[in-house]
This record gives C-alpha cells, sequence and structure tokens, in this order.
C-alpha cells in the first residue's frame, strides 16, 4: 500500500507541477505569477502531519465538512459491494493521504520546471522557430516543453525516498496499513531488521528511478542517445 501511495503522490506531484510550472514562466512577474510563487513557497513550508491534521479537522467530519473519510483505506461493509463500488470507495479513501504526500513534491517540481522553461524559450532554436511563423503554441508545446522537462526527471529518482519517508508519518495520521506505518512502529519498537529492510528497499526503488529519468532524457529530447561503447 506504502508503495501505490508513493506512486499516486509522485504522478500527481508531476501533473501538477508541468502546467503550473510552465505557466509561471511564460507569465513571469505577472500578478498571477507572483501568487503561483506565494502559494508554492506556503506549501513548502507547511510540514505533512499539520496538514493532515488539518484536514481531516476541515473534511472529515470532525470540524466543518463530511467530504472525505477519516482512517482507513475501505468503509465498513465495503467488501460486499460490487468491484467499481470497491474502487471507487478506495479512491476516495485515497484522496487526503495522496495530497499529503505530493503536495511539497509539486511545489518543488514546479520551481524546477519554471526554471527549466524560462532557460529553454531563450534558447536560438526557440528564436529560430518563432522566426518561421510558427504559432506560440506550436513553439512551446513542440519544441521548449520537451527539453524543460530535463531538470525536473532529475529529480525523478530522489523524490521516491522523500515519498516513501513521507508515507511514515501520512500513514500514521490516516491509519493506513502500510510499509510506512510498519516502519514507523519498528522505529518505536527497535525493530532493527524491518528498518533495514525497509533502507534497502528505498535505496533499490531510488536507483530504479534514477534508470528511469535517464531513459526518460532520451524519450524527451533526441539529442540524448545512448550506445554501446566499441573496445
Amino acid at each position: 500500500m506504502t508503495l501505490l501511495l508513493s506512486l499516486l503522490a509522485l504522478i500527481l506531484a508531476y501533473m501538477v507541477s508541468i502546467p503550473v510550472g510552465t505557466y509561471s514562466a511564460l507569465h513571469p512577474g505577472t500578478v498571477s505569477d507572483r501568487i503561483i510563487t506565494f502559494a508554492l513557497f506556503v506549501l513548502y513550508s507547511l510540514p505533512s502531519f499539520w496538514v493532515a491534521i488539518m484536514l481531516i479537522r476541515g473534511l472529515c467530519g470532525v470540524g466543518w465538512l463530511d467530504l472525505f473519510p477519516m482512517r482507513g483505506l475501505t468503509s465498513p461493509g465495503s467488501e460486499e459491494w460490487s468491484l467499481p463500488a470497491q474502487g471507487l470507495d478506495v479512491l476516495h479513501h485515497l484522496v487526503l493521504p495522496v495530497f499529503c504526500l505530493a503536495y511539497v513534491s509539486f511545489a518543488t517540481l514546479s520551481r524546477y520546471q519554471r526554471s527549466g522553461m524560462m532557460e529553454t524559450v531563450r534558447q536560438d532554436y526557440i528564436r529560430t522557430a518563432r522566426a518561421k511563423g510558427l504559432k506560440e503554441k506550436a513553439v512551446i508545446f513542440h519544441h521548449a516543453l520537451r527539453n524543460s522537462l530535463i531538470p525536473i526527471l532529475t529529480l525523478l529518482g530522489l523524490q521516491i525516498p522523500y515519498l516513501i519517508g513521507g508515507s511514515v508519518i501520512v500513514e500514521r495520521v490516516f491509519a493506513i496499513e502500510g510499509m510506512g506505518l510498519e516502519t514507523f512502529e519498528a522505529i518505536r519498537g527497535r525493530d532493527y531488521n524491518w528498518i533495514l529492510a525497509v533502507s534497502f528497499l528505498t535505496a533499490l526503488l531510488t536507483l530504479f528511478g534514477i534508470l528511469l529519468s535517464d531513459i526518460l532524457y532520451a524519450i524527451v529530447d533526441p539529442r540524448i542517445t545512448y550506445e554501446r561503447r566499441k573496445n
């Protein structure tokens, strides 16, 4: 379950950061850019456990609204529901935990995407594309966007240990039975074998993320190729 939470949080972080960072880079110095920058810095400064508690207080029937479940991943009696209803129930339970894991990541990645896009649109080939008479949308989405993704793809491998580490707190707050909650209990009980296993798995996933980012380099930038070295 921890890996599912981390994967969904990673996908959400990139889905939000790419359009937000791109929009901010194309409108530098405007009111909207300043609002986005301020909001992202505020999100980055908020600890995940505090945000999780505030969301529970505000959206889980404790304080103001009752929109999301407070604990676990399934509702009582959901095992008797149809399969699509069970899937929607799990997704409903995942909304707040995934957001609590993802918001710091997309706050960070959005700034890198903004910097990467602003650097890309200053390149000579972008000026050449505009000089040829291409529409601005074609210049941005077909020429600039792919190359501007390289900085945030570099961070892909580094996001994995952060998300797994963050799941320790998030799963504890939302009472989700996963690797994060078990790790929290292992730390309290000084279960060194479990902690060592989690550290090994996190390192393995980090290496996989770095390998995946290298592969994605060649996809987003045709100039990057990987050839077998000849002796």
